[in-house]
This record gives structure tokens, sequence and C-alpha cells, in this order.
């Protein structure tokens, strides 16, 4: 198995998870995890010692508070691709999204983190990067500068406007402050066109929410 490229047939049959809600890691989407919980730190460092896979996946409650939260049954497979240990004993890791999954059934714990058996067959496409397009590019970037005017987001313009599709997509569905269940929405889309349309979609509503409250103040 290569760790920095793995094909459908190198996903392994059972998956560390870290449940973590208002998260949304994407195939090819890169997230940065700052680990300190020593259950965490042992499924980190397990990782780094096999096949650096970590499932990220979140609670159905909204709530991370919970020792094991019932969580939702279709997560993202991320591949460790950085690691840094701090003197104080927490890990700095970035995962690089690899493939989605469905929850087949959940394991005992072990060291104190939670593992399930994945079903990785209805995302199989997932590991090869999309070619679609945003139907009206233009219009949808317009709406994503009001968008980040609203909730005072910077951003590299520039960037943003010679990214190629997926990657724009995959970047601001993952950054965007969604709801958990939107995020979960944009996780579960079956293609790159349905999420461009979820997520086009959320930026609308929130652009007229925001309109709507002003009118109100007026």
């Amino acid at each position: 198995m290569s760790v920095f490229d793995p094909t459908f047939e190198d996903l392994g049959t059972t998956i560390s998870i870290f449940p973590l809600t208002g998260v949304l890691l994407l195939p090819r989407g890169c997230l940065p995890l700052n680990i300190f919980e020593p259950r965490y730190l042992n499924m980190a460092s397990d990782a780094l010692k096999t096949d650096r896979m970590i499932g990220m996946i979140q609670p159905t409650d909204g709530s991370d508070n919970a020792e094991n939260p019932k969580i939702y049954s279709t997560g993202c497979a991320g591949r460790i691709i950085s690691f840094e240990e701090h003197d104080d004993g927490r890990y700095l890791i970035t995962l690089k999204g690899t493939a989605r999954f469905d929850i087949v059934e959940e394991l005992e714990t072990e060291r104190g983190y939670r593992r399930v058996v994945p079903n990785w067959e209805p995302y199989a496409p997932d590991l090869e990067e999309s070619s679609g397009a945003i139907p009206d590019r233009g219009e949808f970037l317009n709406s994503l500068r009001q968008y980040f005017d609203i909730n005072s987001m910077d951003a590299n313009w520039d960037a943003i406007e010679g990214a190629p599709c997926e990657r724009l997509v995959t970047s601001i569905a993952m950054i965007c402050p969604f709801e958990p269940s939107e995020k979960q929405a944009l996780l579960e889309a079956p293609t790159l066109e349905n999420r461009i349309e979820i997520l086009a979609a959320l930026i609308n509503m929130a652009i007229m929410s925001n309109n709507g409250a002003s009118n109100d103040k007026q």
C-alpha cells in the first residue's frame, strides 16, 4: 500500500473515528487538527504507525461533550500528511481527505478511541478528482463575496477565481460556518454537481436571511 496515493483496494477494513461537531472533511480537502485529548493522541500515534488514516465524523446531536456521542452513519477518511509534536504534548496534524465511508458496525474501543467497519463501495469515485463545472461561476462568486462580507471572512480572491471547480467547492464547503446538519448534507451529496447545488443554496439562503434582518432594523 502507498500511504501517499492509496487505491480503492488499499482502503482498510477498519478505521478509527474522530467525532467532531461542525467539522467537514471532503476528498482532497485539507483539514488541520489540534490533538490534545489522550485518547485522540493515542489514535493519531497508532495511525502514524499504520496507514495514517483517520475517519472524521459528526455527532448527530451537535455535541462533543458526551464520552461516546451518537454519530452520523457517513464520514470521510483522511490521511495524515503532516505531523508536529509540541512540548506540551499536543499534536498538530493535517488530514487530506481520501474517501467517504458508511459505517457498517462499530467495534470495541482501542486505547480509548472508537473504531468502525467502513463500507467504501458507494464512494469509490471519491478517489478520482471530479471534472465538473459551476453552472454560472460569475454569479456564484458574486454571492460568495457577499457571504464572506456578511461573515467578516477574508479571502484571496485571485486564488479563488483561478481555482479549479472541485478544489474551490471543497475549500468553500469546508471553511464556511454552516450548521452541522448543513455540513452533513454537503458531505453526503452524491456528486460534485449535487454539492454545488447545495452549497449555492446555503450561501444564497444566508444572504437572504441577512438582507431580511437588515430590512427589519430599518
